[in-house]
């Protein structure tokens, strides 16, 4: 009896790997990390899915207990394959398309990203992040949110313990007209103490604004007026999971001379795209070591299966 046994795919050199993953988190795009690498889109767009599903899981088991002392969230815009307005005279739009909300909590001190959640900008995705971001962390923290209503209810609804604020910041309105992808001008902000006792010298979202910036510039699908944006939701998902990876765990803060992981005890030193790809690897020769193994024990079970005449 003949036995096929399967072989892994046909794999890039791990430098070549490395490059693609690094560009894609250094504000190059998909076709633009095609082209410099030499290879296939098809070959790029795998390689982020899998990196990204991988980063995804590590995040999720990793950052865990961490003490923080102040956290700030805030929401970043983005859309995929097309603006929400625009969705209903697109041709084919696949579920997922429109308007791309990413909702993110910062460690103040360690600047850490220790949740992340990707959805529209309703009560429900609120209730969802909150829920998450409480299961990370290991102590009572001060918590502060811009004015976006929805956290009131999330706040309350997963009972956050927290000394919770809201920092409604109040506009100029005279934005209109060709400067209108600024950002309005800030002429005050209120600090209005929510739940708990906050103190008002903590309650701050500058640090989460700022990295929202560092996410435009790092990857490309979020840089504006461009055609690069999200084509698929769920590699939209999978770049920002690359992207946190990055952020805490490989690139130095500029501020910390660590990486955000370090500077919040989850790591003693910073990780390496190759630590990631390693890993990927075994992994997947382990589940390929389990396939050849489950058809070997099939074979031979059928062979000593007596033969009718």
């Amino acid at each position: 009896m003949k036995v096929h046994i399967m072989r892994g795919m046909n794999k890039l050199p791990l430098e070549k790997r490395v490059q693609i993953l690094t560009m894609l988190v250094e504000g190059s795009s998909m076709r633009s990390v095609s082209r410099v690498c030499g290879v296939s889109i098809n070959t790029v767009t795998k390689l982020l899915v899998d990196a990204g599903m991988a980063c995804a899981a590590l995040h999720d088991e990793k950052v865990r207990n961490v003490a923080a002392k102040a956290v700030q969230c805030d929401e970043i815009w983005s859309f995929g394959y097309a603006k929400q307005k625009n969705v209903k005279f697109a041709k084919n739009a696949p579920a997922g398309a429109g308007d791309v909300w990413t909702w993110t909590a910062i460690d103040a001190d360690s600047k850490l990203i220790v949740s992340w959640h990707v959805g529209d900008r309703s009560q429900h995705t609120g209730i969802s992040f909150m829920g998450d971001l409480k299961a990370r962390l290991a102590n009572r923290v001060q918590l502060t949110t811009d004015g976006h209503k929805a956290y009131l209810k999330a706040v309350e609804v997963v009972d956050f313990d927290a000394d919770y604020a809201m920092l409604n910041k109040i506009f100029a309105t005279d934005y209109a007209g060709p400067s209108r992808y600024s950002p309005p001008k800030c002429i005050g902000a209120i600090k209005n103490p929510i739940m708990g006792n906050p103190d008002p010298a903590l309650v701050n979202t500058s640090f989460a604004e700022r990295q929202n910036l560092t996410m435009r510039m790092a990857m490309r699908r979020f840089t504006r007026l461009t055609n690069a944006f999200s084509k698929k939701f769920e590699n939209h998902c999978h770049a920002l999971a690359l992207y946190f990876f990055w952020y805490n765990w490989v690139r130095n803060h500029k501020t910390l001379g660590v990486t955000p992981a370090m500077a919040a005890g989850l790591t003693q030193t910073p990780l390496k795209f190759t630590d990631l790809l390693t890993a990927m690897d075994t992994e997947e020769q382990n589940r390929l070591d389990e396939k050849r193994q489950a058809v070997i024990d099939a074979s031979e079970q059928l062979s000593r299966v007596p033969q009718s005449n």
